[in-house]
């Protein structure tokens, strides 16, 4: 039958001229719904699409087979709350108020879950927040207190404190799946999918605590650093796995006639199996998750992002916790599926911060990316293309000191090839990582003449980024004075 032209068609079946808007809304793709998938201090190299040489994490793997996984994922400060407060901004933590686990978030700011919710996103939160204050640009929330507890644990929803019985990182995933199950499907959503673990104490269900008692974990390479070139920040650490990890850590006395490196290794193996058993625990239930949406008929349109909230030491350089600006703590795993638009199983190597979540998030709901955000939407690198103009050198700043496991303050650049960090306070110190002939980062070659060229290079570009960003001297030395202000209070 010969087609009907467009006037035909309008006459035929009655459709006026003025409908011809609500025709091209309607036939217009739906917006993608997005399922932000978090986890706490997940360190990359414990994720085996990653080549962790410790564990499997075959359902995180899918995610990196069904969708592209970032190589280069970097955090701008490594510690929990800042980067939660980045990822929700999108701006650097002395623009959006957390620099440090101390401070309160100040939930009147714009947000990227805001803007969707303005946009006619459903959106909620559930699971871990971290930011001291009730969050906000969500129909539905529902949180852990605090760092919340493994076992049995509070949430507070919607205001109401609540104890549920069971393994948080269970619930997590139920409370998620049948918040889901609730919707109404007309409207695309944000879940904010957010688990505790792998965080310390590291206290996994009796069912996987069993399992990995039983495994051996090897050492890393750098597990006997004796820092003999780095700075005194390296030495004064409170994060040591020999001096710092604790009876509750470790859950039981270690042998009295342990001392040393054979002492050191024996927290080691408790360590890892404890924290290794929180993330298989984890993947199996983001398989739970996952399996869901494609049972449910969500996945082909949905945007699903997995990520921790930074890095985390796994015996590295001796340590546990995060904070240094070195690759352990700083990389973030980054995996991203959205079948409409990323190739299956494509790999990504430029250079992307927390600080581009929520523009990419924008970017994909057709939301205006508001102009304070000082990220970059990643959208083009998930569909395979770089732009011309993309960073080639990220920022870092870390302000928490003194605090917990005393890691002194100190702000960086990272390129592709060199890390070169400044710690300041009680301090001032330089140090420059080769990372292309030391990706360990066990040589500080800062007064090696052979770099001096480098080191110039990379202190104007730093002094570059400060001020595109700005993150001044003046506003660094600002921050300090009114932190040494409220210690004085506190203390009096």
């Amino acid at each position: 039958m010969q087609s009907l032209k467009r006037r035909d068609f309008l006459k035929t079946t009655g459709v006026g001229v003025a409908a011809l808007p609500f025709l091209r809304c309607r036939s217009a793709a739906p917006k993608p719904n997005i399922v932000f998938i978090m986890t706490d201090d997940h360190a990359s190299h414990a994720l085996s699409c990653y080549g962790s040489k410790i564990n499997k994490t075959p359902n995180l793997d899918r995610l990196a087979n069904e969708g592209m996984q970032f190589n280069n994922c970097f955090c701008t400060n490594s510690i929990c709350a800042p980067s939660r407060a980045t990822i929700l901004t999108g701006k650097y933590s002395h623009l959006n108020g957390v620099i440090d686990n101390r401070k309160k978030f100040d939930g009147s700011q714009p947000t990227f879950p805001k803007l969707l919710q303005q946009a006619g996103y459903t959106t909620a939160m559930i699971g871990k927040w971290h930011l001291k204050t009730d969050p906000t640009g969500f129909e539905y929330w529902n949180i852990l207190p605090g760092q919340g507890n493994y076992h049995d644990p509070d949430f507070i929803e919607m205001g109401e404190r609540k104890k549920h019985s069971g393994y948080v990182t269970d619930i997590i995933t139920d409370m998620s799946i049948n918040w889901l199950k609730s919707l109404d499907r007309e409207k695309p959503f944000l879940l904010m999918y957010h688990h505790k673990a792998p965080h310390r104490r590291w206290k996994p269900d009796e069912e996987y605590a069993k399992k990995w008692r039983q495994k051996s974990i090897p050492e890393p390479e750098t597990f006997h650093d004796d820092y003999s070139t780095k700075s005194r920040a390296a030495k004064e650490q409170e994060m040591s796995i020999l001096h710092d990890l604790t009876v509750e850590d470790v859950k039981e006395p270690w042998p009295q006639d342990l001392q040393g490196n054979a002492l050191k290794a024996w927290k080691y193996q408790r360590y890892m199996q404890d924290y290794l058993a929180c993330v298989a625990s984890v993947d199996d239930n983001i398989g739970r998750f996952l399996d869901y949406l494609d049972e449910s008929g969500l996945s082909e349109n949905t945007i699903v992002v997995y990520t921790s909230d930074q890095g985390f030491y796994l015996g590295d350089h001796g340590w546990f916790d995060k904070r240094f600006m070195y690759e352990e703590s700083l990389r973030m795993p980054l995996l991203v599926r959205y079948p409409k638009t990323v190739q299956a199983g494509s790999v990504n190597n430029d250079i992307v911060l927390n600080l581009d979540f929520a523009e990419t998030f924008l970017d994909f709901a057709g939301v205006e990316i508001p102009k304070e955000m000082q990220g970059k939407s990643i959208r083009p690198l998930l569909q395979g293309k770089t732009p011309a103009d993309w960073r080639t050198s990220m920022y870092y700043h870390y302000f928490e000191y003194p605090a917990v496991h005393m890691v002194k303050r100190h702000y960086g650049i990272r390129s592709r090839r060199y890390k070169l960090i400044h710690f300041y306070y009680d301090i001032d110190a330089w140090e420059l990582y080769d990372l292309e002939n030391d990706p360990h980062e066990l040589y500080n070659v800062y007064s090696d003449p052979n770099y001096q060229d480098v080191v110039n290079k990379l202190k104007k570009e730093l002094a570059d980024l400060r001020r595109h960003y700005g993150d001044t001297p003046e506003l660094t030395r600002e921050i300090l004075q009114k932190d040494l202000a409220a210690r004085a209070r506190r203390e009096k």
